[in-house]
């Protein structure tokens, strides 16, 4: 029986990819963040419908990518780390991908 093994660099660029990705996610929700401040601005200044629209979907599409990039980045983890506390089975993991779509 052959036995995996992680050794300490793969733990070290599993850490760093894994905060690569918390920069990704955070970086996507902040421009989301910012985008619904523009929504609200220009509701409360009684901007344009397509104006509102258009930031709208942006804040939307922002959201929807940072929501992929976290289930991606769970998939990956469950995959290394299938035991792992914070693992998922295979069906929660379709739930929540099916969630954002």
């Amino acid at each position: 029986m052959t036995e995996i093994t992680a050794t300490a660099a793969d733990v070290a660029a599993a850490d760093v990819a894994g905060e690569q990705n918390q920069k990704k996610i955070l970086n996507r929700l902040r421009r989301a963040q910012g985008q619904l401040a523009a929504v609200i601005t220009a509701v409360e200044a009684g901007g344009s419908c397509k104006d509102v629209v258009t930031q709208l979907a942006a804040v939307s599409s922002a959201l929807d990518r940072a929501g992929f990039v976290i289930v991606s980045t769970a998939m990956r983890e469950c995959l290394d780390n299938p035991e792992g506390e914070n693992s998922l089975t295979v069906e929660e993991l379709e739930k929540l991908f099916l969630t954002l779509a």
